[in-house]
């Protein structure tokens, strides 16, 4: 599991460690693991070409000396010296010593970022808020062409939050000393970061139980999947309802109940007007033409999608959330939904919205649901004490109370497709007729969808398609 930390607990972390250390070796840890990656991306150091993107925080130290020792294994180093006067100068001593030299940010840096094979970011650290300084644009744009490392993490974005407010380094890579920062698992920020490292520099003794984040692996997600004993029977396994589609959209309920009987549960049952399309794809469904409450006794429901807005689709929620069984909540029903619906009910409820459906929940642009990730989850979870899945280029997931942000791994763009949504609704909920808590549900349903596009590879997909992919997934994670 990748777990991620917010500014304030490592800053706290980082002085328990200096304490117990002689002066400076903390950042000699950090500047080794990061001269290293550098290395090992180069392939061969001696007569490579590096340019160093100095500030005046510990960034621009832990640079210059990771620097130092790459010129002392015979690579060509030029730190550009944003502000000179503030540069690190034990960071700057330790590189003139190993035969690398400085320059300021004029047309003397210009040149050697532009000549570079490999430039480090260590402008701004991880306290950075806000975008880049307009004097750091030119040379952010000189090393274009460039392999560019960064520092902890790329300048101009926020480490907290993930937000990017204003230009900001795009890295080909991160080197991230310590433990993750949550800014570097979520989008927008995510895309800036490239490829992660994490270097250990001893901080995780120091580190709370608790992290702000956490992003769940194939063990992870295989320790939460149900798995049928001995005794099970469908019933025992848990059925899940499915109350989707209308006579305009019968697609959707095809499409969800697809992604529900890929789920682990032990049986679904399809209640809504979508009866005859469904039985005719699924012969194994139960189906129902007649209300939720009348399809018959199930574990979980999932509610919403190609459901419609009208008096019929307000009934079928109603009907759904006065149950005593845990629901998810998808699409059409999430519009017609408000926090009153679910803050009385007893059992879990699940909310799936993609980003403009989260806006209009919480009243806020959809801009700003997609440039604060985390913050915007944490309001839907908060505000109506429910399991919250925020849909999107990451998908996150939260819970009420004080309990780390689950940032989802697997997935690819091609996810953006008509449908594909419907299929996780019905994953997550078979996941939650099967017993798995809300969060846990939501968690492992994305984790598998993601991971079932993957598996398609890089081209376009249907959701369909996805939904016939989870079998396959389903056996990668749980094989070990």
């Amino acid at each position: 599991m990748r777990t991620g930390f917010r500014v304030d607990t490592v800053r706290a972390a980082e002085r328990a460690l200096m304490a117990e250390l002689p002066e400076g070796a903390l950042m000699q840890r950090a500047a080794a693991g990061l001269a290293a990656a550098c290395a090992g991306l180069l392939g061969r150091v001696s007569g490579a070409r590096v340019a160093l993107l100095v500030g005046s925080g510990d960034n621009g130290g832990d640079a210059l000396y990771a620097g130092a020792r790459l010129a002392r294994r015979g690579a060509g180093v030029t730190a550009v010296l944003l502000t000179p006067e503030r540069a690190h100068a034990g960071g700057v001593r330790a590189l003139l010593a190993a035969g690398g030299r400085t320059v300021d940010s004029g047309p003397a840096g210009l040149r050697a970022v532009g000549r570079a094979a490999l430039v480090l970011d260590g402008i701004v650290g991880i306290g950075g808020k806000g975008g880049l300084r307009p004097e750091a644009l030119p040379l952010v744009r000189a090393a274009e062409g460039a392999l560019v490392v960064a520092v902890d993490l790329p300048s101009g974005v926020d480490a907290d939050t993930g937000e990017v407010r204003g230009d900001a380094v795009r890295a080909d890579a991160t080197v991230t000393f310590g433990t993750y920062k949550p800014g570097l698992l979520v989008d927008p920020a995510r895309e800036h970061a490239g490829a992660l490292r994490l270097v250990d520099i001893g901080l995780g003794p120091r580190l709370p139980d608790r992290p702000d984040v956490e992003a769940l692996q194939h063990a992870d997600v295989a320790r939460l999947l149900p798995r049928p004993s001995a005794e099970s029977d469908k019933y025992r396994r848990g059925v899940v309802g499915v109350v989707a589609g209308s006579a305009r959209y019968p697609g959707a309920a095809v499409i969800c109940v697809a992604g529900a009987l890929h789920g682990g549960a032990g049986a679904v049952r399809y209640a809504g007007p979508g009866a005859d399309a469904v039985i005719a794809r699924f012969p194994e469904t139960l189906v129902s033409s007649g209300r939720p409450a009348d399809a018959g006794r199930v574990q979980a429901w999932v509610v919403g999608p190609g459901l419609g807005d009208g008096t019929e689709a307000r009934r079928a929620l109603d009907d759904v959330l006065s149950s005593d069984v845990p629901v998810l909540v998808d699409a059409d029903g999430l519009r017609l939904l408000s926090p009153a619906d679910i803050r009385s009910r007893r059992a879990e409820t699940v909310l799936t919205p993609h980003a403009g459906e989260a806006a209009a929940l919480l009243g806020i642009a959809r801009e700003e649901v997609e440039g604060a990730r985390l913050a915007a989850v944490r309001a839907l979870a908060e505000r109506y004490g429910a399991t919250a899945l925020l849909k999107g280029s990451t998908t996150v997931i939260a819970s009420p109370g004080d309990t780390p942000v689950r940032v989802n791994p697997t997935g690819t763009a091609w996810l953006a497709t008509a449908g594909s949504g419907d299929v996780l609704s019905g994953l997550t909920g078979s996941l939650l007729a099967a017993g798995l808590p809300g969060r846990d549900a939501a968690t492992a349903g994305a984790y598998l969808h993601g991971l079932a596009a993957r598996e398609l590879g890089e081209a376009p997909l249907t959701a369909m398609g996805v939904a016939e992919e989870l079998r396959g997934v389903w056996g990668d994670v749980t094989a070990g």
